[in-house]
């Protein structure tokens, strides 16, 4: 009896606390709401766009502002959703696969696993990078560095695939074969190193030396990592291996992607006109959501037909150590980004102090 009087005592006064924090909890909340975005002229140049004239959030609110500005219209709404909604997408594409054709946890099956992680890892990090970026100076540069980790971690996930479910024999014997895993990963971690190099080293209005920096190690890692596949591309019969125009429709949305990335199209002829819907940018995160849905779908069918033969021809370990290195990857690309940031954050500290 005892007992049941204490039991429903320590209830009564939590619930007593948790009110008392409720006064506070919707202070937090009427603070966060998303505000009325800005044009260009209001935020600091470092956050303008070319040719994007509104729709901007202002800086240094509060960082659930910039959370819940996911359920709010502004310049980088559809960058957000553009990938985030192809994650469930790419968790029901693989759900129904792996149902359909069954699957053991062994060897043959961890580089098509880690290709989902990398395409995860790179729509996680797109998305807060978009969201969060108009924080501060300080969470703008974090956050597109760790946007271009998920990038280089996207790319060796992909090499993975291509290289134990895609290629050939006769292109595994070649150089470009002998040497494809240690260039790719040594090209994605240059990709990272690159892109942080030039967001660290040039200022707006972008000279074109920045995209000389991004593009080249990027436009690198691309035609190595997709090699097997175009080389399967021409010596396959597709009608034999239907699937191999799901690999022709990964390679046209991505360089359509590029196209949109680097040119600023449509923008550029309708200034002020794609501000909220248009964008080129956004138009390039739904060609990189397509390239990846059809490349998950192609590798998913060569998955099928040499899961029972991986091992053999790869052997064990190969697989193992190339999976290793995975991860090892993903610690050098963090390691480029911490020390740019250091880097990054003394030159804000300075340029803050000589504002005082």
């Amino acid at each position: 009896m005892l007992s049941n009087i204490l039991q429903r005592l320590i209830i009564y006064t939590l619930s007593i606390k948790h009110l008392g924090c409720l006064p506070r909890f919707l202070d937090l909340i009427s603070t966060s709401l998303p505000l009325p975005t800005v044009a260009a002229s209001q935020v600091p140049i470092l956050f303008r766009e070319p040719y994007i004239l509104s729709g901007y959030r202002p800086v240094q609110q509060h960082w659930c502002c910039y959370l819940l500005s996911l359920f709010q219209i502004h310049n980088e709404s559809l960058n957000a959703w553009t990938h985030l909604l192809v994650g469930p997408v790419l968790l029901l594409r693989w759900w129904v696969n792996v149902d359909a054709l069954g699957y053991t946890l062994d060897a043959a099956f961890v580089p098509l696993c880690l290709y989902l992680v990398s395409s995860f890892t790179y729509l996680f990090f797109s998305v807060a990078a978009h969201l969060f970026q108009s924080h501060s100076e300080h969470a703008h540069y974090f956050f597109f560095f760790m946007d271009y980790v998920g990038v280089a971690v996207h790319q060796y996930g992909c090499a993975l695939g291509h290289y134990f479910y895609t290629s050939e024999s006769a292109w595994r014997e070649s150089c470009i074969g002998l040497l494809y895993l240690p260039g790719a990963a040594f090209f994605a971690w240059l990709s990272c190193a690159g892109c942080c190099f030039a967001k660290s080293r040039y200022r707006r209005p972008y000279p074109i030396q920045r995209k000389i920096c991004q593009l080249i190690p990027t436009t690198l890692a691309y035609m190595l990592g997709i090699s097997p596949v175009v080389h399967r591309l021409f010596t396959v019969s597709w009608t034999q291996e239907p699937w191999l125009h799901f690999y022709a429709l990964q390679i046209a949305s991505f360089v359509l992607s590029a196209l949109f990335f680097s040119c600023h199209i449509p923008e550029c002829f309708f200034p002020g006109h794609c501000d909220f819907v248009g964008q080129g940018h956004q138009i390039f995160h739904l060609l990189l959501s397509l390239c990846t849905m059809f490349q998950l779908e192609a590798l998913f069918q060569d998955y099928a037909r040499r899961r029972d033969t991986v091992v053999a021809v790869f052997g064990e370990r190969q697989l193992w150590w190339a999976c290793v290195s995975f991860p090892t990857l993903f610690m050098s690309s963090i390691l480029i980004t911490l020390v740019t940031m250091r880097h990054m954050t003394k030159q804000l500290q300075g340029k803050s102090e000589r504002d005082k």
